[in-house]
C-alpha cells in the first residue's frame, strides 16, 4: 500500500520531536469530540472550577480547536517528563520541611516547554510547511483530552494524563497545525480496577473516579484559591505549600517511567525540602528573588505564605512559634488568619488569649478577626 504523504509528514515530525528532547509525541484531527462541550459546562456548572474563572470564558473555544484557530487541521501533543529520582511522598514525614509540588522545583515549564514547541513548530513549516500555533497552558486549549486521543496516554482516575512509558510525571504542550496528518489511535484506558489515586487523596477532591472536585483540591487551594482556605481543608495540608502529588505519586504505572533528562527540570536544591520557619520570613523581595525563573513566582508572596503558616501550624518544627508570631502583624490578612490559626494550634489557651488581647482591637481585617474568635482546636 502507498505511504501517504500525511504519514510521510507525521514521521517525520515525531522524528524531529525527539531530536529536540519530547518524550512522546501524539497527533489528533483539530475536529473536536462532541461531549466536551458538555462535560466542560457541567463541571462549571457545578462550581468545580472555584476560582478558575478562566475556565468559564472563551467556553467554545476552549472544547472546540476550530473554534479557537478555524485553519487548524491536525494538533500535536507533546510530553516532556520532569519524573523524580525519589518518592515525594517520602517527604511528608519531614513536618518541619515545606513540600513542594516535584513539578515546581526546577525552571518554569512553561518556558522550557514552550522553546522546544517554537523550535519544533520552525522546522515544521520550513519543511513541511502549513501555519502552526502553540500553546503551553496559556490558552483555551482541553490539553488533555486531546492528548488522551492519541498515543501519549489515557486520561486517569485522577483526571490526568497517564502514560504507560512515563507514567504520570509529565508535562503537555500543543502544535495547531493547517496540516493535515496522520491521527493516532488512541491510548486505550489501562486504570482497571485501581483507584490508588482516590483513596489517598487527603481532602477526597474526587466524588467519583475522572472527576475532581478542585475546590477541594490542595493543588488548588495552594495555588489557584486567592482568598483563605477553609478550616476543613487546613490540617489535611499537612506541609504542602505549594501543590499536592500524593495522587500522581502513587499512580502504579510510574514504575516505568524513567527520571526526567531535562536539566531544567532537575530539582533545585533550595527548592528541596525547605524550611518553614525561614520561608516565613520571606518579603516580596524575598520571595520573587527566591523563586526566580520558577513557575511558583505566580502565586505572588502573600498566598504563598498564608500557605506556610498552615504548615506551620500542622508542623513539629523547633522554632515554629516564634516564626508564626512574626507573621502576626503581617500586612497581608491573608498571612495574620493563618498565622492566628497556627498560634491556635501551638499554644494553649491562656497563651492564645494573650496573643489574642495584644492584637484583636487593631485589627481591621473580619476574616482574621474570626480567626481570633474561634477556640483552641
Amino acid at each position: 500500500m502507498a505511504v501517504t504523504q500525511a504519514t510521510l509528514a507525521t514521521r517525520a515530525i515525531r522524528e524531529e520531536a525527539s531530536r529536540l528532547g519530547f518524550d512522546a509525541c501524539g497527533v489528533t484531527s483539530a475536529v473536536a469530540t462532541p461531549e466536551w462541550s458538555d462535560r466542560l459546562s457541567r463541571y462549571v456548572t457545578a462550581g468545580h472550577h472555584g476560582d478558575m474563572d478562566w475556565m468559564e470564558r472563551r467556553g467554545e473555544q476552549r472544547s472546540d480547536p476550530q473554534e479557537l484557530w478555524p485553519q487548524a487541521r491536525s494538533v500535536i501533543t507533546l510530553a516532556m517528563s520532569y519524573a523524580p529520582t525519589h518518592d515525594p511522598l517520602d517527604d511528608l514525614e519531614r513536618r518541619d520541611r515545606g513540600v513542594i509540588s516535584v513539578y515546581a522545583r526546577g525552571r518554569d515549564y512553561h518556558d522550557v516547554v514552550k522553546k522546544r514547541l517554537k523550535a519544533l513548530a520552525r522546522w515544521m513549516v520550513e519543511t513541511q510547511g502549513g501555519d502552526v500555533k502553540v500553546f503551553v497552558d496559556t490558552a483555551p486549549v482541553m490539553e488533555k483530552p486531546l492528548a488522551a486521543r492519541t498515543r501519549v496516554g489515557w486520561q486517569g482516575k485522577h483526571t490526568n494524563l497517564v502514560s504507560r512509558s512515563l507514567g504520570s510525571w509529565f508535562f503537555l504542550g500543543e502544535i495547531y497545525t493547517t496540516l493535515d496528518l496522520e491521527p493516532d489511535e488512541p491510548e486505550p484506558d489501562h486504570c482497571g480496577s485501581c483507584r490508588a489515586c482516590q483513596d489517598i487523596c487527603p481532602t477526597a477532591a474526587f466524588p467519583e473516579p475522572y472527576r475532581l472536585d478542585a475546590t477541594r483540591c490542595i493543588s488548588y487551594l495552594t495555588i489557584e484559591h486567592k482568598g483563605h482556605i477553609a478550616a476543613e481543608f487546613r490540617a489535611p495540608m499537612g506541609n504542602r505549600i505549594y501543590g499536592c502529588d500524593d495522587c500522581l505519586a502513587v499512580c502504579p504505572w510510574n514504575k516505568f517511567a524513567s527520571r526526567a533528562s531535562e536539566p531544567a527540570f532537575l530539582p533545585r536544591a533550595e527548592l528541596t525540602a525547605p524550611r518553614l520557619a525561614d520561608l516565613a520570613q520571606l518579603d516580596d523581595a524575598g520571595f520573587r528573588e527566591l523563586f526566580r525563573g520558577s513557575p511558583i513566582k505566580r502565586v505572588g508572596r502573600d498566598r504563598f505564605v498564608r500557605n506556610v503558616m498552615i504548615a506551620l501550624g500542622n508542623s513539629n518544627e523547633e522554632g515554629a512559634h516564634s516564626a508564626i508570631i512574626d507573621r502576626l502583624d503581617d500586612a497581608s490578612p491573608l498571612v495574620r488568619a493563618m498565622a492566628v490559626w497556627a498560634l491556635r494550634c501551638h499554644c494553649d489557651q491562656a497563651a492564645f488569649a494573650e496573643a489574642r488581647r495584644a492584637h484583636y482591637e487593631t485589627e481591621a481585617d473580619d476574616a482574621v478577626r474570626r480567626e481570633w474568635d474561634e477556640g483552641c482546636p
